[in-house]
């Protein structure tokens, strides 16, 4: 058995992980876009979306979770005829062909018909698994040359987002005691408001963790909420806008189940929701309410409308967007503005960054992760006072910047090393990827701290 990695080890993007059983044998664990400077280990980038691996093997795609770094290349994965199926949770069942068709519309076809015969073929792979039930997900017959045997997969909450799971794969070979390698995909935070918590397996042989927060600890519930109210207050003293990059789908909804409280408290001030996609999943979140936490059904049966409160807006056409940003950008009215994409790199938000960073009345906050060589990194780390070229275009920026990292998807540091010495029976092997160098090193050198002196930790380069 080996595990090759095919992207997301020296970066938080492009996610591709192979589990391999033998040589004809496989799985892929994720098949997502590269962002920003990240590219895979044989090349591949945000410019090249070409699949740069063998995928003759792969018997099954597994997917984590629909965020597009883990599931944008799926289109390249069929286009070079991979034909097995997509395992993934339910809710992700519900959610994937969104997500998709969106990257279609982008990156191959807006034919109508070239669309539907490509969401077809999705929906016939799909297959929904139930969390907590094994399914067998790759057979190796006794005439295999490289071995018999099978591999079983089992998904488990991982409190990302809505559908995300973290997966359990029992390797198991005729004679020999079974190999449990666990894949966290992205690990959400322990007080994200509308999802549970993710718990740690009983315990595995191999892990493979991700590290995006890995050298951070995040501000808990309170402080987050204390500053994002500290911002809106701000933005209602200067008559300016705050404007939130979010990725379409988890940040987005977590950010509306917050603000419909706090913005309740703070008459005038709309909550405008500027991307069609983030419009669709929102959605999609209502119509998966059995999924949501106790804690967020609990509020709905209180009478609350964490998704559809009353100074929310929803802007779909594009006419409806620019006509925004001009009133926005022209008038003393104060507003929250949601928009994609999540690190700047294209969407909406862009136009809002372009026509609003000049302008010391407004805001940009920053509630997720920004990857290395995308503009909202480079936003961020320029500041107030400092300059940012988009679209080919150097822009002053004269608006606060400001980062609430609690509002972060994906664990911390301390949440991270909680799922691995939660297991009973704690890993021989832990490979560190999904972060930037300085995020792995530092996972690494915590979990050094904590786990036993013989446990082999790695940070994979390929």
């Amino acid at each position: 058995m080996r595990i090759l990695h095919h992207g997301a080890v020296r970066g938080v993007t492009g996610s591709a992980h192979e589990l391999q059983f033998n040589p004809t044998h496989s799985l892929l664990i994720d098949c997502g876009l590269f962002q920003g400077g990240d590219r895979s280990p044989h090349g591949a980038d945000a410019n090249d979306l070409s699949l740069d691996f063998d995928i003759s093997a792969i018997q099954a795609l597994v997917v984590t979770h629909v965020h597009i770094d883990h599931v944008g290349r799926i289109p390249w994965l069929l286009a070079a005829g991979f034909n097995g199926p997509i395992l993934c949770s339910e809710p992700s069942a519900h959610l994937l062909p969104i997500v998709l068709e969106d990257a279609f519309r982008l990156s191959f076809s807006r034919r109508p018909a070239d669309l539907e015969r490509y969401l077809a073929v999705i929906r016939q792979r799909l297959v929904p698994l139930p969390y907590n039930t094994w399914h067998t997900a790759l057979t190796a017959k006794d005439s295999s040359a490289d071995g018999a045997g099978q591999v079983r997969v089992r998904l488990q909450r991982a409190g990302h987002i809505l559908g995300s799971a973290y997966v359990e794969c029992d390797v198991r070979r005729p004679g020999a005691r079974p190999h449990r390698v666990v894949f966290s995909g992205d690990l959400g935070a322990p007080h994200a408001p509308m999802l549970p918590a993710p718990k740690p397996p009983h315990g595995c042989d191999t892990l493979v963790i991700e590290s995006t927060y890995g050298d951070r600890q995040h501000d808990n519930r309170r402080q987050r909420t204390h500053r994002l109210r500290a911002v809106l207050e701000q933005a209602l003293a200067d008559d300016g806008t705050v404007l939130i990059p979010a990725f379409s789908i988890g940040r987005t909804q977590e950010l509306l189940y917050e603000l419909e409280t706090l913005v309740s408290r703070l008459p005038g001030l709309p909550v405008i929701l500027d991307s069609p996609l983030a419009s669709r999943f929102t959605q999609a979140y209502r119509e998966l309410k059995p999924y949501w936490s106790q804690e967020a059904l609990k509020r709905v049966a209180n009478g609350h409308r964490p998704l559809s409160f009353e100074q929310l807006l929803t802007v779909d056409e594009h006419d409806a967007h620019e006509r925004m940003v001009a009133h926005l950008r022209d008038s003393a009215r104060p507003a929250i503005v949601i928009s994609g994409s999540g690190m700047c790199t294209g969407g909406r938000i862009v136009n809002y960054l372009k026509a609003m960073l000049g302008d010391p009345r407004h805001n940009v906050l920053f509630v997720g992760y920004q990857g290395a060589g995308t503009p909202g990194r480079a936003l961020q780390q320029a500041g107030q006072g400092g300059h940012l070229t988009l679209d080919g275009e150097r822009l002053s920026i004269r608006a606060g910047v400001h980062t609430i990292s609690g509002y972060s998807a994906h664990a911390d540091q301390r949440g991270l090393v909680r799922f691995v010495t939660g297991m009973r029976r704690r890993p021989g092997t832990v490979r560190i990827v999904h972060g930037d160098r300085t995020a792995r090193e530092g996972l690494r050198e915590a979990l050094h701290q904590v786990l036993n002196p013989g446990t082999c930790l790695e940070i994979p380069e390929r």
